[in-house]
């Protein structure tokens, strides 16, 4: 099957060596998100909600590139530094998923890549079309 990586352009991608997203078939995963807008600053300082809801935004924008939409999601894996936090992001994820319903996980973490950084979400889909 063809392969299909999808990158954000962070400059960690060559560092680490990932990809945002793969797409092999009609099977797409997506790299863990945070909420980093387009000049590299955090969207939602101190604020879950805010960070959950644009980290599904670039979620959504990959899974465009990819040829997908959020229907297509399966699995969404959330890791927080604050579990207290866990109905404010399930809020945010809800607004997009309460009618797609993916499995999902939400998972405390001591910490994520920067400290600004509250909320990561890793994603799988399966493409309908």
């Amino acid at each position: 099957m063809q392969r299909q990586n999808i990158p954000s352009g962070a400059k960690w991608e060559s560092i680490v060596g990932y990809s945002r997203a793969v797409r092999i078939g009609q099977h797409v995963c997506i790299s863990g998100t945070t909420a980093f807008d387009e000049s590299g600053h955090i969207v939602g300082k101190d604020d879950p909600y805010a960070q959950t809801e644009q980290i599904i935004r670039i979620i959504e924008k990959v899974l465009k590139t990819a040829g997908g939409s959020l229907r297509d999601v399966i699995r969404t894996r959330i890791f927080v530094i604050n579990i207290d936090d866990w109905e404010e992001i399930g809020r945010a994820h809800g607004k997009y998923f309460a009618h797609i319903m993916p499995a999902t996980s939400m998972v405390e973490v001591k910490r994520l890549i920067q400290p600004d950084v509250l909320v990561e979400i890793e994603a799988d889909a399966v493409l309908s079309g």
